[in-house]
C-alpha cells in the first residue's frame, strides 16, 4: 500500500463526515471527488460509498451502477497498487449485493435476483475474514428478503 493516497485519504473524510452525521455535506464531497478524478480505483470507491449517502433508492441505485461499471475497467495492478492483497474479483460480490438490495427495495425482484445470482457466483473469491463474513451474511439476508419479496431496508 502507498504511504498516502490524497483521493482515498479525501474519500476516508467524507465519509467519516456522513457517519456523523453530515449526509449532505458528505454527498457533496464525495461528488466533488468524483468530478476531480478519472482513476477507476477513486471512482469506484467514490461511487460505492456515494450510493450509500443517497436520499432516494433510485439514486443509491445509480451511484450503484457506476461503482459496479467502474470495477469492470479495473486491472489487478491498479487495485494492488493500493493494497497488495486485493483482487478485482473480492470487490465484486460486494457491489453486485448492494444493486441487488436496490433494486429489491425499489420493488424490482428480478433485477435484485440477477444481481444476487451475479455476486454468489463470486462470493467464494471472498477471503475467510470479517469483510468475507460481512458479505456472506448480507447475501443471506437480501436471499431472505427476496424469498419474502420485502422492500423494507434490511437490519
Amino acid at each position: 500500500m502507498p504511504e498516502t493516497d490524497p483521493v482515498m485519504t479525501a474519500i476516508v473524510a467524507a465519509v467519516e463526515q456522513g457517519r456523523a452525521g453530515d449526509r449532505a455535506g458528505a454527498r457533496q464531497a464525495l461528488e466533488a471527488l468524483w468530478d476531480q478524478t478519472g482513476d477507476v480505483l477513486h471512482r469506484c470507491t467514490i461511487a460505492h460509498f456515494a450510493a450509500d449517502l443517497q436520499d432516494s433508492v433510485a439514486d443509491e441505485l445509480r451511484w450503484d451502477e457506476l461503482a459496479l461499471a467502474e470495477a469492470g475497467s479495473m486491472t489487478e495492478e491498479r487495485i494492488q497498487q493500493y493494497d497488495a492483497a486485493w483482487q478485482v474479483r473480492q470487490l465484486l460480490p460486494s457491489l453486485h449485493l448492494n444493486l441487488a438490495d436496490a433494486h429489491r427495495r425499489s420493488g424490482n425482484f428480478a433485477a435484485a435476483s440477477s444481481s444476487l445470482k451475479a455476486a454468489l457466483a463470486e462470493i467464494d473469491s471472498l477471503p475467510d475474514n470479517d469483510y468475507g463474513t460481512l458479505i456472506r451474511v448480507g447475501a443471506e439476508k437480501i436471499e431472505r428478503a427476496l424469498a419474502e419479496k420485502s422492500v423494507a431496508p434490511l437490519v
